[in-house]
């Protein structure tokens, strides 16, 4: 059994893609958060592992759990906050370049090469992950969470939390749907 904190939570993260979901597009499926205060004055962010910078609270939705619970489940590990949903946000399409060789030496794909929802020319683009974000307003900020030691937190206004996210369009999409005081 992991370690609970006073709350009855895990202090440790899940890890691994065992139980991760896909799509039959062979899409990962990502749940997220646009954590805001009460008075939607400003927006948390985390500091991202992998790249440089900051992002939102996001990760695997798993076989086990429905996705508001990943939503829920992410923000508490990696942000430590408890958060009370209050939107569905809906679906954005993360998009990433295409490695330079691959598009030159595949063949042409079927139909139109403007087919994404955006009007985007998605044959420059390989779908990477299906996001499903809520906005949730943050009801604590615990001192001590599964990745406390990775990760720094921060509150930011609509525009230094967007600029922040200028590089992942998709954070900014659901920045933008949420209902954040610009």
């Amino acid at each position: 059994m992991a370690a609970a904190n006073s709350n009855g939570r895990s202090m440790e993260s899940r890890v691994g893609r065992s139980n991760q979901r896909y799509n039959s597009k062979g899409e990962r499926l990502v749940a997220g958060v646009v954590p805001l205060t009460e008075d939607k004055g400003h927006v948390m962010l985390i500091q991202s592992t992998r790249r440089k910078g900051w992002v939102l609270p996001k990760g695997g939705w798993e076989t086990d759990e429905e996705c508001h619970e990943a939503a829920a489940r992410e923000a508490w590990e990696e942000a430590g906050i408890l958060v009370q949903i209050d939107y569905d946000l809906g679906d954005i399409q993360e998009l990433s370049p295409r490695k330079k060789n691959s598009s030159s030496s595949s063949s042409p794909s079927k139909g139109s090469s403007k087919d994404s929802k955006d009007g985007k020319d998605s044959g420059k683009y390989k779908q990477r992950s299906l996001y499903r974000f809520y906005e949730v307003t943050v009801t604590s900020e615990e001192p001590d969470w599964p990745e406390r030691d990775k990760r720094e937190r921060k509150w930011f206004t609509f525009a230094e939390a967007k600029e922040m996210l200028k590089d992942r369009p998709e954070l900014q999409t659901a920045l933008e749907r949420s209902t954040m005081k610009r």
